[in-house]
């Protein structure tokens, strides 16, 4: 009879859930379904988020008695990235200090009070506050409005910031609007300087979908790991904007593209693609190798490479918050995990093309003084995440992959506290359930 009922156990772990959190307030434990104690998954939880906010290679420090900043450590810079994932990982455990501290940094340095930027955030900034970039990266918006959000369905408004002023003011700051831009180099060397005024936008008013940045060239064309729908939902309940139809409708939009942008066979995606989920399309230059339609023969940025790493997981989150794609979502989790497999659990790459095939030469994009392919902690923990959309039993070899593996330097001497360390974070609080939806107390 024990035997029996371990059976059913392990049956009915396995098996996706058909509601999301939006609806029913529960969350798996994935980790607790395949075996590991209670006690362990919670220590192994504070463990990882102590690496990342007061380990002895933590990313996240204080500023006086106020204020505290999330740096790329390998970069020696703070960006939005990791400032509105800390506010989100904040928000998520109950860290009202360090929310706080992060939201009044970034406030105070990296938010445009004024001028033609004025509600958007320069990426990138040295960390004394120095902007190294004046422009926006839009995932960063997007993270900054849905941890708001959440702080004030947890926190409310009156305890000294009010987040939800806050949020709205961001997402009024994001609506089409005309600008002229400064003048500087055109992006990545590829696009020529363009002048005279133009509308900035974070959300493409044509496709309503996310865009690159919310200005200039980056905003032809999209990042397909900046698309969360379920985070649209979110402002469609409880931004309190007046746009609660449009948001709703941006959450479907990226729903579809999501599809379109994936590769059928590997499940894999590039870094960035056009609107309409094709590769891009770069214009023509002496001496480049050229492809059809003025495409470069080899464009790292069709590749699935470090942005890509995220889009499992954030496919996992709007599985688990939404549960409104279901059926694609569960195909696809398996579609990747079983790509992934193929190249080994232990042994696969950080670097793809969508067609499974490996990266050459510069096509390989580079961190941190290197330009190697390797077996990330990063992906293997997005990989690891996608299992909570997933009944194949390989999903726990994945899951185990990611228990066992050891956050330290390779024998090279590269190491990744930042991205590789948030996107554990992250992995550890998807499968034990404790990334959550955060409605409103009262």
């Amino acid at each position: 009879m024990a035997l029996m009922a371990l059976s059913l156990t392990t049956t009915l772990a396995s098996k996706p859930w058909t509601k999301g959190g939006f609806e029913t307030n529960q969350y798996r434990n994935l980790l607790v379904e395949m075996g590991y104690a209670k006690a362990d998954v919670d220590a192994k939880l504070k463990e990882v988020f102590n690496d990342v906010f007061r380990g002895p290679n933590k990313v996240y420090f204080e500023v006086g008695d106020t204020m505290g900043y999330v740096s790329d450590v390998k970069n020696h810079d703070a960006r939005t990235e990791g400032m509105s994932y800390g506010l989100m990982i904040a928000v998520q455990f109950g860290e009202k200090d360090i929310f706080d501290r992060l939201w009044r940094w970034s406030k105070r340095y990296m938010q445009h009070q004024d001028g033609s930027r004025k509600g958007y955030f320069a990426w990138s900034c040295k960390t004394d506050g120095t902007h190294n970039a004046e422009g926006a990266a839009s995932d960063g918006e997007l993270y900054f409005i849905t941890a708001l959000i959440f702080a004030s369905n947890r926190w409310g408004n009156d305890t000294g910031i009010n987040y939800k002023a806050e949020a709205q003011h961001i997402l009024d700051c994001i609506q089409p609007r005309e600008y002229t831009p400064e003048p500087r180099p055109g992006f990545g060397g590829f696009a020529p300087q363009q002048t005279g005024p133009q509308k900035m936008y974070l959300i493409d008013p044509e496709t309503r979908l996310i865009t690159f940045t919310p200005d200039g060239f980056g905003q032809r064309f999209t990042d397909p790991s900046y698309h969360i729908p379920a985070f649209y939902e979110v402002w469609a309940r409880w931004a309190d904007d007046g746009r609660a139809d449009y948001w709703s409708d941006c959450a479907a939009k990226s729903r579809a593209f999501l599809h379109k942008c994936i590769n059928e066979k590997t499940g894999l995606n590039g870094d960035q693609c056009q609107y309409d989920g094709s590769e891009m399309q770069m214009p023509r230059f002496p001496g480049m190798q050229q492809g059809p339609q003025g495409a470069p023969r080899r464009n790292g940025n069709n590749n699935f490479r470090y942005d890509s790493w995220r889009v499992p997981m954030n496919i996992a989150l709007d599985y688990e918050w939404s549960c409104a794609d279901q059926q694609w979502q569960q195909q696809y989790g398996e579609k990747i995990q079983n790509f992934f497999y193929s190249q080994g659990v232990n042994t696969f790459v950080d670097q793809y093309r969508p067609d499974g095939t490996l990266p050459e030469g510069n096509e390989i994009l580079g961190a941190g003084g290197f330009r190697k392919l390797r077996h990330s902690i990063g992906l293997v923990a997005t990989v690891a995440a996608a299992s909570v959309m997933c009944s194949h039993d390989k999903s726990k070899e994945f899951v185990d992959a990611l228990w066992n593996a050891k956050h330290e330097p390779f024998d090279d001497g590269y190491f990744d506290a930042y991205y590789d360390g948030l996107l554990r974070l992250f992995a550890f609080m998807h499968l034990s359930g404790n990334y959550r939806v955060i409605p409103p107390t009262k």
